[in-house]
C-alpha cells in the first residue's frame, strides 16, 4: 500500500473508530469463542521425519501386528517393608486389581502383562522380590491413548507410599506418563503466560507511559490477539495435527509480538500529539509510519516462520500456521483496532498518569537523552566499538560446537516429578528391560536368513542382550527387538544395523523410538543449510523492497547472525554443558532436536524486526534532509527507548515460560532473553550505529519513494547508501 493509501485509512479509522472497533472486538470474540476447546484438540504427534525409513518401518510394523503397546504405561510396585513381591496377600490384591482394570476398562486397557503372570515370573522382578511391575497396554494411538491413560490412572492407586493393593508404592513409568507430564507442563505454561504475563507487561508499560490508558492500549491488543489465535488454531487443527508444543510457542511468541506492536504504535501517536498535531492527523501519521512498519515486521517474521515448512515434522509445520496467522492478526489489530482505540481515547492518551513519566519527550529532550549519546560516540570511533563487539559475540558462539541433540525424555521433567521419577527408578532397577527398544523389521525372509540376519545384528554394540522376535511372522513380515544401554550411542547401533547384508529379496529396516527420533535429528541437521538459505534470502529481500538498498539488507541479515550464534552458544553452555543447572533448576542434557529449529527461525525473525523498526526512523530522518550520521543519530534517538522497552516486554512475557517445568521450553525462554538482551543493547545501540556510519558517506537525498519513509517527503534509503 502507497504512503497516500495508508493515511487515507487512517483516516478512514479515525471517521469510523466506534465501528472499527466494534466489528474487531466482536470478530475476536466470536474466535475465541469458536476456540474455547483448543486445548482438547491439540495432539502430541507430529514429533518425527514422516520421510525418514524409520516411520515407513514404524508404520508398516504396526499395521501388520498393531501398535507396540508394551511401553504404554508400567506400573512400578514395591512390596511394603518386611514382604517380597511373592508374598500371598500382595500377590492376591495385586492380581484382583489388574484384573479390575482389565474388566473396568474394556474399551481403554488393551492387555497386562505383569510378574504375577506365571511365564514372566523370573523376568518382571527384581533378585530381592522387593520390586516387581506390569506393562498395561492402551488402546488407541496419539491423543486417544494418553486420554485412555488418564481414564485408568485412578484405579492404580499410585502416589503415596503405601496407597497401593496390600499395602505397595505403586509408581508409573512409562511413554503415556511422560507424555501426559509434558502436555501438561505446556498447558500450565500456556496458563502461566496469560494469567501472569498480562498483568506484569500492564504495569511494565504503565512506568514506559507513564499512564493507565496508554498502558492498557497495548495489553488490549496482546489479549485480543491470544483470544483471536485461540479460533484460528481451532480451526487449523481441523485440518493438520497441532502439537501442544507448538500451540505454547505460538503463545509465546504471537503474545509478545502483540504488545511490542501495540508499544510502537502508542508510542508514535503520543509523538504525533506532542508535537500538536490533532487527533485525526495524528492518527493518520500514525498508522502511514508505525503501522505500516508493524505490517512490514509481521511479513518478516510470517516469512521467516514459513520457511519451517520444509520439514515433515508435524510439530515443525503446526508452528508456522499457527505463528503466521496470529502474527498476522497482531499486525491487523495494530491498523485498525488499536488505531481506532487511539481515535476515541485521543487527548485522553495520557489521563490517570503519572506526572514524572507521563509526559511524551520533546524533539530537544530526545536529542539529548541516552540513546542519542550512544550513537554519536558509537560513531565517532566505529572501529573501537566494533571490534569489540563483534569478537566479544563470536566468543560467546565457541560453546555451540558441544552441541548435542536428542528427542523426548523423562528427563524434560522436573526432577521431582513422579513420570520421571518412577521412569528413572525402573530403568535402574530393570536395566535390560527399555521402554524404547530398537526394532528391526525384516520382509521377505525364510527362517534361514531371519536367523543369519539375528546373528548379524546380535554384535551391535551397546545392546542390552540378543534381538529376539517381538510377535510371530505374519505376511512375511518378522519384527525383532532389542534394547540400548546408553540411548546416547543409538547412532553408532543404528549404523551396523543397516548395514546389514540383505538377501535377494528381503528388506531389514530399523524402528523403534530411538531410530525415530535420530532419523528426525539428522533431517533437521541436513534441512538446516536450506532453512539458512531461505531465512537470508526473504530478510534480504524483504530489507531490500523496504529501504531500496542491499547495503542495508546484508548488514541486517550479518548482524541477525552474529546475534543468533551468539545465543545458541549461551544455550549450550547453560543447557548442555550444564553452567547454572541448579540456578535454573534442570538437569543438563542434549537439545530436544525440533527446538533448535525453532529458535533459529523465531530467534533471526525478531533480530531482524527491531532492525526494521531502527531503520524506518533513519528512513524519515534521510528522506527530511538529514545527513547520514545525522540520520543515524536521529533513528537511534527515536526509537532506542521503545526498542529497549519491547525488548523488556518480550523478556516479560518469555520469563514466564522460563518459570516451566519442563527444560525444553526453559530452552526457548532463556534463548529469547539471551537473544533479546544482546540485540537491544550491544547488537542495535552500539554496534549498528557504528556499522551504518562506515557504510554510509554524507550525499544529497533525492526524492524517490519508500516504503517506510516519511509519508510526506518520501525518500528512499538506499539511494542515499553508497559504500565506504
Amino acid at each position: 500500500m502507497s504512503t497516500a493509501g495508508t493515511q487515507r485509512w487512517g483516516r478512514f479509522v479515525y471517521r469510523h473508530r466506534v465501528a472499527v472497533l466494534a466489528i474487531s472486538l466482536l470478530v475476536v470474540a466470536l474466535s475465541g469463542l469458536y476456540g474455547r476447546d483448543l486445548a482438547d484438540r491439540l495432539t502430541q504427534e507430529g514429533w518425527f521425519d514422516e520421510s525418514s525409513e524409520s516411520v515407513a518401518a514404524s508404520k508398516l510394523a504396526d499395521t501388520t501386528f498393531g501398535r507396540d503397546t508394551d511401553s504404554d504405561v508400567i506400573a512400578l510396585y514395591t512390596a511394603p517393608a518386611g514382604k517380597t513381591v511373592d508374598d500371598p496377600q500382595v500377590r492376591a490384591a495385586v492380581t484382583a486389581q489388574l484384573a479390575g482394570l482389565l474388566h473396568d476398562h474394556p474399551d481403554r486397557v488393551l492387555r497386562i502383562d505383569s510378574y504375577w503372570d506365571s511365564a514372566l515370573s523370573g523376568q518382571f522382578a527384581d533378585d530381592s522380590r522387593t520390586y516387581a511391575f506390569a506393562s498395561i497396554g492402551l488402546h488407541g494411538e496419539g491423543s486417544a491413548t494418553v486420554d485412555n491413560y488418564l481414564a485408568i490412572t485412578g484405579d492404580l492407586d499410585a502416589g503415596a507410599p503405601g496407597a497401593g493393593p496390600a499395602g505397595t508404592t505403586v509408581e508409573l513409568a512409562g511413554l503415556q506418563p511422560v507424555v501426559e507430564g509434558i502436555n501438561t507442563g505446556m498447558q500450565d505454561d500456556i496458563q502461566r503466560a496469560e494469567m501472569i504475563a498480562l498483568p506484569l507487561v500492564a504495569l511494565l508499560l504503565y512506568f514506559v507511559f507513564g499512564g493507565v490508558v496508554a498502558a492498557l492500549l497495548p495489553v488490549l491488543v496482546g489479549g485480543m490477539t491470544i483470544l483471536g489465535t485461540q479460533g484460528m488454531m481451532r480451526l487449523i487443527t481441523g485440518h493438520i495435527e497441532v502439537n501442544v508444543f507448538a500451540s505454547a510457542v505460538v503463545t509465546l511468541v504471537s503474545l509478545g509480538l502483540a504488545i511490542d506492536y501495540g508499544l510502537f504504535t502508542v508510542t508514535r501517536f503520543r509523538e504525533e500529539l506532542a508535537a500538536g498535531r490533532s487527533v485525526e492527523d495524528a492518527v493518520s501519521r500514525t498508522v502511514a509510519t508505525a503501522g505500516r512498519t508493524v505490517v512490514f515486521s509481521a511479513a518478516i517474521i510470517a516469512v521467516s516462520l514459513g520457511a519451517l515448512f520444509i520439514y515433515p515434522n508435524g510439530v515443525l509445520r503446526s508452528v508456522p500456521y499457527g505463528g503466521i496467522s496470529s502474527v498476522l492478526l497482531a499486525a491487523v489489530l495494530s491498523v485498525t483496532a488499536l488505531p481506532a482505540m487511539l481515535a476515541i481515547v485521543g487527548q485522553r492518551i495520557d489521563l490517570w498518569r503519572w506526572r514524572r513519566f507521563a509526559r511524551a519527550g520533546t524533539e530537544a529532550e530526545i536529542d539529548r537523552g541516552i540513546f542519542s549519546r550512544l550513537a554519536v560516540r558509537s560513531m565517532a570511533r566505529p572501529w573501537v566499538v566494533i571490534v569489540p563487539v563483534v569478537l566479544g559475540l563470536l566468543l560467546l558462539m565457541v560453546p555451540f560446537r558441544h552441541i548435542e541433540f536428542g528427542g523426548l525424555s523423562e528427563k524434560y521433567l522436573a526432577q521431582d516429578n513422579p513420570a520421571r521419577v518412577a521412569q528413572e527408578k525402573f530403568d535402574a532397577l530393570f536395566p535390560g528391560f527399555r521402554t524404547e527398544p530398537l526394532r528391526l523389521v525384516v520382509t521377505g525372509a525364510d527362517a534361514a536368513q531371519l536367523s543369519d540376519i539375528r546373528v548379524q545384528a546380535n554384535v551391535t554394540p551397546g545392546l542390552t542382550g540378543p534381538f529376539e522376535p517381538a510377535a510371530p511372522t505374519r505376511d512375511g513380515i518378522n519384527v525383532l527387538e532389542a534394547g540400548l544401554v546408553d540411548d546416547r550411542a543409538v547412532d553408532t547401533a543404528i549404523a551396523v544395523l543397516r548395514g546389514i547384508e540383505e538377501p535377494d529379496g528381503v528388506r531389514v529396516m530399523v524402528a523403534g523410538v530411538p531410530a525415530l527420533e535420530r532419523d528426525s535429528i539428522h533431517g533437521l541437521l541436513e534441512g538446516l543449510p536450506l532453512l539458512a538459505l531461505l531465512l537470508v534470502a526473504a530478510a534480504v529481500a524483504l530489507m531490500y523492497a523496504a529501504f531500496r538498498s542491499l547495503i542495508l539488507a546484508v548488514k541486517a541479515v550479518a548482524m541477525s547472525a552474529l546475534s543468533l550464534g551468539a545465543t545458541l552458544g549461551i544455550l549450550t553452555w547453560i543447557f548442555v554443558e550444564g553452567h547454572g543447572a541448579e540456578l535454573f533448576d534442570f538437569t543438563p542434557g542434549p537439545l530436544m532436536f525440533a527446538v533448535l529449529v525453532l529458535i533459529v527461525t523465531v530467534l533471526f525473525g525478531l533480530s531482524t524486526d527491531y532492525e526494521v523498526f531502527l531503520l524506518s526512523r533513519v528512513a524519515e530522518a534521510r528522506a527530511n534532509g538529514a545527513d547520514p550520521p545525522e540520520a543515524i543519530r536521529h533513528g537511534l534517538a527515536h526509537t532506542g527507548g521503545v526498542i529497549t522497552s519491547a525488548a523488556a516486554i518480550l523478556i516479560v512475557v518469555t520469563g514466564a515460560f522460563g518459570f516451566s517445568e519442563l527444560v525444553m521450553m526453559k530452552y526457548i525462554a532463556y534463548g529469547m532473553i539471551a537473544a533479546l538482551v544482546l540485540d537491544a543493547t550491544v547488537i542495535r545501540m552500539l554496534l549498528t550505529p557504528a556499522v551504518l556510519k562506515l557504510i554510509w558517506r554524507p550525499k544529497s537525498p533525492r526524492a524517490t519513494s519508500g516504503v517506510v519513509a516519511e509519508p510526506d517527503t518520501a525518500v528512499s534509503v538506499a539511494q542515499t547508501a553508497e559504500k565506504a
